[in-house]
């Protein structure tokens, strides 16, 4: 399995492949920079990943876009991600969660870990108990699910004044893909601002949780890329927009949570062709579209 020739990799400082036979811990840990601060920051995606070459694949970009978020946010830390090869419903224990925080702490402190998809605060208060660099424990100021929240909130509320010319977000329409920790969040926010949702995840329960909770509509995996709405909102994996899907969409807004939204750079292109505004709050809506970041004030909009 290559790595420096892999199309994704970006002169990563580096690269680790962690095991612990012991668990059947396999994971990548990716450091894109450690900037100023000879550290690196990112959270921990717990995935049955198909093959080792698509978590490679996955650690490579998460971490590059993590370079360039904290950048953006003016955090003098360098990017990093780290990917663990398992299924969290069925594969996650403690003692694989502690084996994971001993290889993130035999780093030296080169990588802060913190959670992201199929892992959780409570996940990350049993890797602290390995090592003191990790973020996004329960309870404390380190979790990211609320901020994460916010920030793609703040994002789409640009979005919607800039390309739809409206003040308010009472009678918008939003399509949410995904509704984990950081989906359902979004859709609270949303909703305490007027908005009606149509949601979809993988979890039937996730859904179910936003029909009872949020008043949200609920649609099919790939209904949700035709539903006639203002904001499609990509709040899962990545990858998922797709050229059949970008033709598929009705929406003038995507301003969603995922990173790496876009397969390829290309597709922003499609974006832009169809005057779709687009939020690069989480670094997965790259050139070409009309791009509006979270970090920086409705008036330094370019179209």
């Amino acid at each position: 399995m290559a790595v420096f020739e892999n199309p994704e990799f970006d002169e990563h400082e580096q690269v680790c492949f962690l095991s612990d036979a012991a668990t059947g811990l396999r994971a990548i840990v990716a450091i894109h920079t450690t900037s100023k601060l000879g550290i690196a920051g990112g959270g921990c995606r717990m995935w049955p990943y198909a093959s080792d070459e698509l978590a490679l694949r996955d650690v490579l970009r998460l971490s590059k876009a993590m370079t360039y978020k904290l950048a953006l946010a003016d955090i003098p830390s360098g990017g990093a991600k780290s990917v663990v090869i398992a299924d969290p419903k069925t594969d996650k224990n403690e003692a694989l969660l502690r084996a994971l925080g001993r290889a993130v702490h035999s780093l030296g402190g080169r990588y802060v870990i913190a959670e992201d998809v199929g892992t959780t605060p409570a996940d990350m208060d049993i890797i602290a108990k390995e090592t003191p660099y990790c973020a996004g424990r329960s309870g404390g100021s380190g979790d990211t699910t609320p901020p994460t929240a916010y920030g793609t909130f703040l994002a789409l509320e640009c979005a919607v004044k800039h390309r739809l010319r409206r003040d308010d977000l009472k009678g918008l329409k939003v399509a949410i893909q995904g509704m984990g920790g950081v989906g359902f969040r979004l859709g609270q926010l949303l909703v305490e601002r007027g908005a009606e949702l149509w949601v979809h995840d993988i979890r039937p329960e996730a859904v179910e949780r936003a029909v009872q909770q949020l008043g949200a509509h609920a649609v099919g995996a790939e209904a949700i890329y035709d539903a006639d709405v203002d904001v499609f909102s990509p709040c899962a994996l990545g990858d998922v927009l797709s050229e059949e899907h970008i033709a598929r969409l009705k929406c003038a807004v995507i301003a969603g949570a995922a990173n790496n939204q876009l397969p390829t750079d290309a597709q922003a292109e499609s974006i832009a062709a169809r005057d779709i505004a687009s939020s690069g709050r989480r670094a997965g809506i790259a050139r070409g579209a009309p791009a509006i970041s979270a970090s920086r004030p409705c008036s330094s909009l370019r179209k």
